[in-house]
């Protein structure tokens, strides 16, 4: 087994890792509450950069439910750049003969 050969695919895999991370992390996801009457946009970081709110629900009596849209689509948006993350190590992984579970 050659020491310096390990290392320079460890930091290869290094790059590669760094690479997606950043492509991700720029990457935008949107989601949605109630076909779309709240939407969400965050990046890949879950940092949330947008929100929208159709003006047809926008009655303060339902200030509670607006509340719950919004948290229903943020934690959509983050599932979908938690989902896209997951892939794209995982499948870095297996490629590099690396188990994944």
């Amino acid at each position: 087994m050659d020491i310096n050969k390990l290392m320079q695919q460890a930091q290869a895999m290094q790059r590669e890792l760094e690479k997606a991370t950043d492509q991700i992390n720029a990457m935008e996801f949107e989601g949605s509450a109630s076909n779309g009457l709240v939407k969400v946009t965050v990046n890949g970081e879950n940092k949330v950069l947008a929100v929208n709110i159709d003006p047809e629900i926008l009655n303060p009596d339902d200030k509670e439910m607006i509340e719950d849209l919004i948290m229903i689509a943020v934690n959509d948006a983050i599932g979908k750049a938690d989902d896209l993350k997951k892939n794209k190590f995982g499948s870095m992984a297996s490629a590099m003969g690396i188990p994944t579970r």
